[in-house]
């Protein structure tokens, strides 16, 4: 199985600590995010990986090379510019033309099960499946909204008060049927702002599942305090 780890970001809200270090490289628990992304598709058995990258794509490639210390096969791509989160499906094109594949961002952190994602997707025969995680706080986040068989029926960003009832947040975990790269456009896009919501205006059918595990982000000073 494949998946793309985003991992170009250069996290410009943490400031000064991310002038040195690619943000999917601050270490948690004592390894790289990224490291630990790495290993939850291995554990899960999705070992065939790509890997976009930006700031400082050096250390990220020194650090992990061909993936093979860790059991998986690397393969790299450079943004001179950003592509957003799906525009970097586009330097991968070929690679995914043909199989349906993960979309994990390499700045967060979870142990959420891959296989029931793609499960879902199989299952319901969609186009996508996303992962979603509680949060009490959705003000800085983009959540969904499904109905009883959990097929998304609207997404919102950064939701002000007493627009919607929902507390499930994207994780950044995505398994996507090979098809969507045919909806990609050339240059940026993001998933959330830009391809979810044409899919949905297209009525091709995308599902989440409402995970309980803790998806943990280190966007800004604050959350990286807290959470490692």
């Amino acid at each position: 199985m494949k998946a793309l780890i985003l991992a170009a970001g250069k996290g410009s809200r943490l400031g000064d600590i991310t002038e040195t270090i690619p943000k999917p490289m601050i270490k948690y628990k004592g390894k790289p995010i990224l490291e630990h992304n790495i290993m939850l598709c291995k554990k899960f058995g999705v070992t065939d990986l790509y890997i976009n990258t930006s700031h400082l794509a050096n250390i990220i490639q020194e650090y992990f090379k061909n993936g093979e210390k860790w059991g998986v096969k690397i393969t790299y791509s450079y943004e001179e510019e950003l592509l957003g989160t799906s525009g970097a499906i586009n330097n991968f094109r070929n690679s995914f033309s043909e199989v349906d594949f993960f979309v994990i961002y390499g700045d967060n952190f979870s142990e959420i099960n891959l296989l029931e994602l793609k499960k879902m997707k199989e299952d319901k025969k969609a186009i996508a499946a996303i992962a979603f995680h509680y949060r009490e706080d959705v003000s800085m986040s983009g959540v969904a909204e499904f109905d009883k068989d959990n097929k998304v029926t609207m997404f919102i960003e950064k939701p002000k008060p007493g627009t919607t009832t929902s507390n499930w947040v994207n994780a950044g975990i995505y398994f996507l049927d090979s098809k969507i790269i045919y909806k990609i456009p050339s240059g940026f896009s993001d998933f959330a702002k830009d391809i979810f919501p044409q899919l949905m205006k297209e009525n091709l059918p995308i599902y989440g599942i409402c995970d309980s595990k803790d998806v943990l982000a280190f966007d800004t000073p604050e959350l990286l305090k807290k959470n490692i």
